[in-house]
C-alpha cells in the first residue's frame, strides 16, 4: 500500500489538524530524515499553508488545535504542540499548552523542530535561512569599509560564520580578507 493510501486510510480522507476533507496532502513532519507513515499526516490546503508560511498564520483556524492535539498519532501532536507554541501570544493556547501530554521522545521530536524565540536567526535576501559553514553569494557589488577593495556581484563567500548578536550580519573572507556582509545582500548557494 502507498504511503498517500495509508495516510488516508488512518485519517479517514480527512485533514488529521482540522477534520477538512477538502484538497487534502501529505505534510512531513519535520525534521524529516525518510518519509515513513509515523512522521506523515494529512492536511488541507489552508494548514498546509500556514505550516509552510508562519508569517501567515490565522490564529482563529488554529482554534482546531483543541481536537487535534488528543490525537493517537504521534506527528499530529508534534504538529499541534509546535502550532499552539506558535500562536501563544493569543492567550488561548497556553490553555491547551498546560493540558497536552507528551511522551519525552515526542517531546524531544516536538521541540527538535521548533525555533527558540530567543535563538537568532539569520536569513538571506531571500529569506533561506543560514547556518554557520554555509556558502553564500553577493548579489550586488559591495564596498569594502576601511578599504579600497570591492566586493564583485556573484562572488562566492564559502564557509561562513554568523554574527551572533545581530541577525543581519555574516563574516567571511572575500579575496583573501575577512569581512562583515550584511545578509540581505546575500544569497544562500546551493
Amino acid at each position: 500500500m502507498s504511503l498517500e493510501k495509508e495516510i488516508a486510510q488512518r485519517s479517514e480522507s480527512k485533514c488529521e489538524l482540522c477534520g477538512s476533507n477538502d484538497d487534502l496532502q501529505l505534510y512531513f513532519v519535520p525534521p524529516v530524515k525518510e518519509k515513513l507513515k509515523n512522521n506523515t499526516i494529512n492536511t488541507c490546503t489552508t494548514c498546509k499553508s500556514q505550516l509552510e508560511n508562519p508569517e501567515s498564520l490565522d490564529a482563529n483556524h488554529w482554534r482546531c488545535l483543541n481536537d487535534s492535539m488528543w490525537s493517537e498519532v504521534e506527528a499530529v501532536k508534534v504538529v499541534s504542540y509546535r502550532m499552539l507554541h506558535a500562536l501563544k501570544a493569543e492567550g488561548w493556547p497556553q490553555d491547551l499548552i498546560d493540558m497536552m501530554y507528551l511522551e519525552d521522545e515526542t517531546l524531544a521530536w516536538a521541540k527538535d523542530g521548533m525555533v527558540d524565540e530567543n535563538t537568532i536567526v539569520h536569513k538571506d535576501a531571500f529569506g533561506a535561512v543560514l547556518k554557520a559553514g554555509d556558502t553564500v553569494v553577493l548579489t550586488q557589488s559591495l564596498n569594502v569599509k576601511g578599504s579600497s577593495a570591492q566586493a564583485k556581484r556573484g562572488t562566492a563567500v564559502r564557509r561562513i560564520s554568523l554574527v551572533q548578536d545581530n541577525p543581519e550580519q555574516i563574516e567571511g573572507k572575500v579575496d583573501g580578507q575577512q569581512i562583515v556582509i550584511l545578509t540581505k545582500y546575500v544569497k544562500k548557494s546551493n
